[in-house]
């Protein structure tokens, strides 16, 4: 198996360190059959979500080579590129061979309810299965920006590896686990995503349209934050309820694909119909 491993958090942030030192032992274990090269941003990216930024007129990418302390036997590179990008310049030969999954994370703070839609961890892994690869995307709870369960989560994430590469291909597996000890973890349940978001609110009061030539639009956060707001709200089985209750959360995610059903739907209306006149009149 070759992993690409990849986060939003830049190149020096602890989450992959973690990851990384707990995949290098992994591949130690098997070097005829495992590798791995970690492609990361260089710097934060977080809520970049599957952007890859302008990068339209560049004549490509800058990259650094970088020693991580304790990884012996993966190549670590710092690329000028947000998380998506990193996954598509690994997955179109930039850094050798094919690779297999795409590894994100561990990122500082969970990606439960609609964050998933704006994270850069879980953007890398979608961007990864437009590219015929599997992702793994590792999340975990944070306090103050520091965090005992960075180890926890990159233990589960290689615990998870043998399973992603056994599953379907294409498949995103998104993995949220609370500022823990993996002694003191609870356990691992299927979580499904919740209506959590990062915003809750952007009005002081009732919405009105600003009337200064400028100010500041005030934000209320939500529960999926980074240390996870109240979830009292949610069910018990919600990925944020879960991790908040002292469980590592785990969603199987779709990515970007054409909706048949409801295009079928659709075109069979009569709404339609005025599109294809339309075009049909030019």
């Amino acid at each position: 198996m070759r992993v690409l491993v990849t986060n939003d958090d830049g190149i020096a942030a602890p989450g992959l360190l973690a990851l990384t030192q707990a995949l290098d032992a992994w591949v130690a274990a098997d070097p005829a059959n495992r590798q791995a090269v970690v492609v990361a941003p260089q710097v934060n990216y977080s809520g970049a979500g599957a952007a890859v930024g302008d990068m339209y007129l560049k004549p490509g990418l800058d990259y650094v080579r970088v020693a991580l302390d304790g990884v012996t036997h993966i190549p670590c590179f710092g690329l000028d590129a947000t998380p998506a990008l990193c996954t598509i310049a690994g997955a179109l030969g930039g850094f050798g061979p094919r690779f297999d999954v795409v590894v994100s994370g561990v990122n500082a703070g969970v990606n439960v309810g609609r964050s998933v839609l704006h994270s850069g961890t879980v953007g890398a892994c979608l961007t990864g299965t437009q590219l015929g690869m599997s992702g793994l995307a590792v999340s975990v709870q944070t306090h103050a920006h520091t965090s005992v369960g960075y180890a926890t989560a990159a233990a589960l994430a290689v615990a998870a590896l043998e399973d992603l590469a056994a599953a379907p291909s294409r498949t995103v597996i998104n993995i949220n686990v609370p500022n823990v000890t993996a002694e003191d973890l609870k356990g691992v349940r299927h979580g499904r995503i919740s209506t959590a978001g990062i915003i809750k609110s952007t009005t002081a009061g009732e919405p009105s349209l600003p009337t200064a030539a400028a100010g500041k639009i005030p934000l209320t956060v939500g529960s999926a934050v980074p240390d996870l707001g109240d979830v009292s709200d949610e069910e018990p089985d919600d990925d944020g309820a879960l991790v908040a209750a002292g469980y590592a959360s785990v969603t199987v995610l779709r990515s970007v694909s054409e909706a048949t059903d409801e295009a079928s739907d659709l075109l069979a209306r009569s709404t339609i119909h005025h599109l294809v006149a339309f075009a049909s009149g030019k």
